[in-house]
């Protein structure tokens, strides 16, 4: 997904964004493709980010594939509790 800043000078798409904020708006294209505009809030930004981040991704689909479990008796002694 790609982010694109409006212009203040555009007018249309300004309003657009006014009454998204309000609730999701439907667009429909004149061929009757329809499209969604809603207000993304800030968890739902983090997910994006987070999955966009390859390297950590990497990291935990490394991590799914590990089979070896610890008890809680080792896991208590390795941190000295």
């Amino acid at each position: 997904m790609k982010t694109l800043t409006v212009s203040a000078r555009e007018k249309a798409v300004s309003a657009l964004l006014r009454r998204a904020q309000r609730g999701g708006v439907i667009l429909r294209s004149p061929e009757g493709r329809e499209f969604v505009l809603a207000e993304i809030d800030d968890f739902d930004r983090e997910i994006e980010l987070t999955r966009n981040n390859k390297r950590l991704m990497r990291l935990l689909d490394e991590r799914a594939k590990q089979t070896r479990t610890i008890s809680l008796e080792e896991a208590q002694a390795r941190v000295g509790s």
